[in-house]
């Protein structure tokens, strides 16, 4: 099973580096120009040792911000820095031009106006149990708060768009939403480039396929694979608001499972494969089963965008292009 890499587990680091006595601190992006690689909200670890795991410029300021952490652990002082960025150093990371970033540095522990270590680990709980939480902090003061949904009109904007950034009262507002996964039923082809596709683009994809012949490990090496029947599978995953769907079997005994466990859950996607005569038919089935129309009108269906794919990859794509569509524009 493929487990989460360790440059998205920023403050879970953090505050591993704190508990075992090295002194960590968080670097925070809270403003950037438009062409940066890390977006409001990315994160650098830095240990008291000078360790460092995740990034917050790819590489042009990350030196400087180091330096200032390391000064930040021993006098328990946050920073709130501003760089500069040459068009030079820009081009020398990859951009095709300078501008100004903005990151928040925080020392973790207590007294002062450290992060409190308590606060620290209630994001990394909160991340654990996949349940959205925001961190608020207003650099005038250093006034910290955390915010469950429904807590701050902010916040909630900020959850549904999934973008961290700096408010109009002066506070910046981190986002933690639970990670973005992806439920393939079927090892078919397709499933292949699109699992692929799904996880360079931020997604834990979960593959189900009763069938041990077509979910091998060798045709879908380091993938977590289901044999599990399609609405058992779904009853274990629980697919919430941070998760997509896609049917890929088109086999009804395998597809139909799955879509009423779908149409069940909180899930923001739900796609699946098949022609218009397929769907038309799939509609009838549901109907017959009791599914009202407003249900049926949420599965996207021919799946994918209308891009003229053709082959397994390139329908990975225009599937994978919906997703982000759904995601993004609702």
């Amino acid at each position: 099973m493929m487990q989460p890499a360790d440059h998205d587990r920023i403050p879970e680091i953090a505050l591993d580096w704190h508990r075992q006595g090295q002194g960590a601190a968080l670097a925070t992006v809270v403003e950037t120009w438009g062409s940066a690689p890390r977006q409001a909200g990315s994160q650098l670890a830095i240990s008291g040792q000078g360790q460092i795991m995740g990034s917050v410029s790819g590489g042009c300021v990350e030196g400087a911000v180091v330096t200032e952490a390391l000064e930040a652990l021993d006098d328990g002082t946050p920073r709130l820095l501003t760089f500069g960025v040459s068009d030079e150093t820009a081009f020398a990371v990859g951009l095709a031009c300078g501008g100004t970033i903005r990151i928040l540095v925080e020392p973790i522990g207590t007294g002062g106006h450290r992060l409190p270590e308590a606060m620290l680990a209630q994001i990394v709980a909160a991340r654990a149990a996949r349940l959205a939480l925001a961190y608020a902090i207003t650099p005038d003061s250093w006034a910290r708060q955390l915010l469950p949904p429904g807590a701050d009109a902010a916040a909630d904007l900020r959850f549904r768009s999934d973008k961290s950034g700096m408010e109009e009262d002066g506070r910046f507002i981190a986002i933690y939403n639970p990670p973005l996964r992806l439920i393939v039923v079927g090892a078919v082809h397709i499933a292949q480039p699109l699992l692929t596709m799904a996880r360079a683009c931020g997604y834990d994809p979960t593959l189900i396929d009763p069938r041990a012949a077509f979910g091998s490990a060798e045709r879908f090496p380091g993938e977590t694979i289901l044999e599990d029947w399609p609405d058992e599978a779904m009853a274990a995953l629980r697919p919430d608001a941070r998760t997509a769907i896609v049917t890929l079997t088109h086999d009804s005994k395998l597809d139909d499972p799955a879509i009423h466990a779908a149409l069940a859950s909180d899930c923001f996607y739900l796609g699946c494969l098949g022609s218009s005569r397929t769907h038309a038919k799939r509609v009838d089935r549901l109907q017959a089963a009791g599914l009202t129309a407003a249900q049926i009108a949420r599965i996207h269906a021919p799946v994918g965008l209308d891009i003229g794919a053709k082959t397994p990859a390139e329908i990975a794509v225009s599937i994978l292009a919906q997703i982000t569509q759904r995601l993004r524009r609702g």
